[in-house]
């Protein structure tokens, strides 16, 4: 098993990298929004073209969305850089908690079988607390 120096643990979420569906919802808005500049371009292009009779206006700004398409192709495939830190990962001895004492069982007939008063009443075990008669009784 070759395994690297500083892969001994899992990473610790908050070193962890964006999710896939994260990243990818981000590509997708950086390519749309880059898209999205090109109709604009187009647009300026034909009212400088047409109202202004700037035909060099015009085809300034049809030269500049040309490559748009291409430009949000490679933006949006292009995925982030790798961190070059080195990763928080968990270590199992790092803070390990002090050992504790063995515990003493307690069981319920031994506690029930120290009472000196037994069996022990209750302040609703009076007279005033009978269950009810049901007529049944001889």
């Amino acid at each position: 098993m070759n395994r690297r120096h500083d892969d001994d643990g899992p990473i610790l979420i908050t070193q962890a990298q964006v999710s896939y569906d994260e990243e990818f919802a981000a590509r997708k808005k950086r390519y749309s929004l880059i898209m999205a500049c090109r109709i604009p371009c187009l647009i300026l292009a034909g009212v400088f073209g047409i109202a202004f009779q700037w035909p060099w206006v015009a085809v300034a700004f049809i030269v500049l969305s040309v490559p748009l398409p291409w430009v949000a192709v490679l933006i949006a495939n292009d995925r982030p850089p790798k961190k070059a830190e080195k990763a928080n990962r968990y270590r199992r001895n790092h803070r390990e908690l002090d050992s504790v004492p063995d515990a003493q069982i307690i069981e319920a007939a031994e506690v029930l079988d120290q009472r000196t008063e037994w069996p022990r009443r209750s302040p609703q075990d009076g007279r005033a607390h009978e269950a009810p008669r049901t007529g049944t009784e001889g």
